[in-house]
């Protein structure tokens, strides 16, 4: 008798591609990151007049699908970060990298200067590693807050001098007492009639189509 041939496994449901609403999205994902000139538009935003409507506000967007948006506001909001998904901290491993280079840095130019350049100062050791330490130290905390600004500048892709969201008439107001919601034309979902319907339904102070400031290359 011939034996019966094995069944294939039954295909597994695949993993959601974005969460359930109220949880974070997975680290690697950029969900901040801006839209490429090449989108038709930057995106629309919404303006909103407390901090609490903007959460709200994002935790909908969520819920209905969004996944790719930014929130503005002149403070930082409690639970903004969380409701956008945004985990991507690259600043301390910066800060971490700077001070290890600058401790290995200050350590080593000590040592190879004392090799080079011997002195007998008091039958002292050249090498003596509690001497080091000042300047070891010194060097570890200038690099480490080198790395961590100039990260967080390159990060954020600072300096800028122009955005697209400052065509925007009233987002001057984001450093004052407004918070705005931009969901971005690259948006799976992204539809201008649609998009700007769902953010009317939220009801916003206002919501405003952002267009790109430069050409494609």
């Amino acid at each position: 008798m011939r034996k019966p041939a094995p069944r294939s496994p039954k295909p597994r449901n695949p993993k959601p591609r974005h969460p359930a609403p109220g949880k974070t999205m997975p680290r690697g994902e950029a969900t901040l990151r801006e839209p490429t000139p090449h989108t038709p538009v930057f995106g629309l935003m919404a303006e909103f007049s407390r901090p609490e409507t903007l959460v709200d506000a994002i935790a909908s967007a969520r819920k209905a699908g969004f996944r790719r948006m930014d929130a503005y506001s002149p403070f930082p909001v409690e639970g903004a970060q969380q409701a956008l998904g945004f985990e991507d901290n690259r600043v301390p491993w910066l800060t971490l990298a700077g001070g290890v280079f600058g401790a290995a840095l200050g350590y080593g130019m000590q040592v190879y200067t004392n090799a080079a350049y011997p002195i007998d100062i008091g039958g002292r050791p050249l090498f003596a590693t509690p001497a080091f330490m000042l300047i070891t130290f010194e060097l570890m905390v200038l690099f480490a807050v080198i790395f961590s600004i100039g990260g967080m500048l390159a990060l954020n892709r600072l300096p800028r001098l122009h955005h697209p969201v400052f065509d925007i008439e009233a987002f001057h107001l984001a450093s004052s007492d407004k918070f705005f919601l931009v969901i971005f034309g690259d948006d799976p979902k992204f539809d201008d009639g649609a998009t700007r319907r769902f953010l009317e339904g939220l009801e916003p102070v206002g919501v405003a189509l952002v267009r790109h400031t430069e050409a494609p290359e």
